[in-house]
């Protein structure tokens, strides 16, 4: 809005100086009388505005619709007062009324614009009767040739008034509709881009960790074996916890073997959605027996999910997050219909500032100490492959709340 500002003001000086322009040449060539006084002091005023304008919105900004359909409003309005004393609708130059609506036609919001229309016609509408005469032009006004060409100027401006308000407006909004599309397919390239190089490095990691995790598995066999022959049971447990945390390693990487086809058909089976639910609720707790979750699952026993592994892992991942940041608290709630899935994911934790929550998904970023942020950039990506929505936003009282939003099978 700050550029259609800039050159809304530099159109308002053009604007009063062509006026001033016109005036000299009628007055001093033309040798046609003119009221002087109310025209240049309304032409002044309206030059002061625009600076009063200007500095208002180098120091306090200027960002809203409203103001700029006032700013436009004024326009019209002084550009009245400027026909009035200068034979009105009769003027040449009274097709000017509508640079403003044309203005407010490309940028501003439907109502805006046909308020201003019908600003715009009833100053026309009103100069059509109400004005003073330019000098000699007095005889013409009682010609009834003359009053059909005025009516027919008036029927020609109404019906300009109406189609710039309603094919510019929406030629308009077609184009801004056009940006934000592109807008938002240039985003989705981007985070696809970021995606492809997080794969290719996490396939190399992968290739890179089976060695060295092969080696561990016969190292922590060795010692379990070396802890029973020594009857030392504390140092079996310790074995048996590494074992555990090696077969979870073992297993996330059986994951990303997976996203390259070799297990498609057992993460893309239609489940029922609370059964689903039930089984993701089920395998974290057993991963986090220690955090304390609070859940709740409500909807049509008849809707199925597309159950991919990978919309597993990102509903993991959102529940890691939030075990992390608040141990003692974390809720899960999820509602659904025929048709959509809601789940909530809360916590009281420290929260995000408000920036990261509305770049969430659009850039990697983390609140933890050795934190990469990849856990939610992905989880947005998942769901928004499979046609659903993330959202953050912070709690009140402290705490993230993250709403997953994924569209349903209906068995009927």
């Amino acid at each position: 809005m700050t550029l259609n500002l800039f050159r809304l003001f530099l159109l308002r000086n053009i604007s009063v100086a062509s006026q001033l322009f016109v005036i000299v040449i009628v007055t001093q060539w033309l040798a046609i009388k003119l009221p002087l006084f109310p025209l240049v002091t309304i032409l002044v005023c309206l030059l002061f505005w625009n600076f009063v304008s200007w500095w208002r919105t180098q120091h306090y900004g200027l960002e809203s619709e409203r103001e700029f359909f006032l700013q436009l409003a004024i326009d019209t309005v002084a550009f009245a007062g400027v026909l009035f004393y200068a034979g009105g609708a009769t003027n040449s130059f009274a097709w000017f009324f509508l640079l403003p609506l044309m203005v407010a036609a490309t940028v501003l919001a439907k109502p805006y614009i046909w308020s201003l229309a019908a600003l715009t016609i009833s100053c026309y509408s009103l100069l059509m009767k109400f004005h003073i005469p330019l000098g000699g032009s007095n005889h013409m006004s009682h010609s009834s040739g003359f009053e059909q060409h005025i009516l027919g100027m008036w029927i020609g401006f109404v019906l300009s008034s109406v189609m710039i308000s309603y094919f510019v407006a929406g030629i308009a909004h077609s184009m801004r509709q056009r940006d934000q599309a592109l807008a938002k397919a240039r985003e989705h390239a981007l985070r696809d881009e970021r995606i492809v190089a997080l794969g290719t490095l996490a396939a190399g990691a992968a290739h890179e960790l089976g060695t060295p995790l092969a080696t561990i598995s016969i190292v922590a066999e060795d010692l379990e074996q070396a802890s029973i022959d020594a009857g030392d049971k504390e140092l079996k447990k310790k074995v048996e916890i590494i074992q555990d945390q090696i077969a979870r390693c073992k297993k996330a990487l059986s994951v990303i073997s997976a996203s390259a086809g070799e297990e498609r058909a057992e993460s893309g089976q239609l489940m029922c959605v609370e059964e689903y639910l039930h089984q993701i609720i089920n395998k974290w707790q057993h991963e986090k027996p220690t955090i304390k979750l609070r859940y709740n699952l409500e909807g049509d026993d008849s809707s199925k999910l597309l159950a991919e592994r990978a919309l597993e892992q990102a509903l993991i991942n959102i529940l890691n997050n939030a075990a992390d940041a608040s141990p003692n608290d974390v809720e899960f709630l999820a509602n659904w219909d025929e048709k959509k899935l809601i789940l909530e994911i809360k916590d009281r934790g420290p929260g995000f500032s408000e920036d990261d929550c509305a770049a969430a998904g659009k850039k990697m970023f983390s609140n933890k100490e050795h934190g990469l942020g990849l856990g939610l950039f992905l989880t947005h990506s998942v769901v928004g492959r499979l046609g659903g929505d993330v959202s953050l936003y912070n709690r009140q009282g402290g705490g993230v709340s993250t709403k997953i939003t994924l569209p349903l099978v209906s068995a009927h």
